[in-house]
């Protein structure tokens, strides 16, 4: 069953099949969410069964909303389903719009819906082993000293949430 998301299509938003939005590098609707617990944030790492950027780090969750899902039921959805989170308070915190190579031809060109958690008494994680291969809760400025000095382990969303969207996604 292919998955239809929300992308423009001649200047109007419609249902595309998920695939054929990044091989077309339409520009489309998604959802990413950072989980803190402080200063501290979780980060997976992809499956290596993920059809683009497998194996790499990224922030907690970050999807794209069914057609006609609303962004807010997305990101508790995706929290759920990727890594057994369920019940945090999501925050908007901004609204980025990127551009990026994910490699084998595909093109993510995202406006995305940014939302953070605090997780302080976060202590149980059930990533879907589908979806998430690994998990850590790393300092902010340590993960952006990562994404610059190693950029080949992390998404380019990441990278770019990082060095051009930290402020705004992580103030007070």
């Amino acid at each position: 069953m292919s998955v239809m998301i929300p992308a423009w299509v001649g200047g109007a938003l419609a249902p595309v099949e998920k695939l054929e939005v990044h091989k077309r590098g339409l520009r489309h609707k998604a959802i990413s969410v950072f989980v803190m617990r402080g200063t501290e944030t979780l980060i997976q790492r992809r499956a290596l069964e993920k059809y683009h950027t497998p194996g790499l780090w990224a922030n907690a969750c970050c999807t794209h909303p069914f057609w006609e899902e609303p962004p807010l039921a997305c990101a508790k959805r995706r929290l759920e389903e990727e890594l057994g989170i369920s019940g945090l308070r999501l925050n908007h915190r901004d609204q980025v719009e990127y551009r990026a190579d994910v490699g084998n031809g595909l093109v993510e060109h995202e406006l995305v819906d940014i939302y953070t958690a605090e997780a302080i008494a976060l202590t149980d994680l059930n990533p879907n082993p589908s979806e998430v291969m690994d998990t850590a809760w790393v300092g902010l400025d340590e993960l952006a000293r990562q994404t610059r000095e190693t950029p080949e382990k992390f998404t380019p969303w990441l990278r770019i949430y990082l060095a051009d969207h930290m402020d705004t996604i992580f103030a007070g």
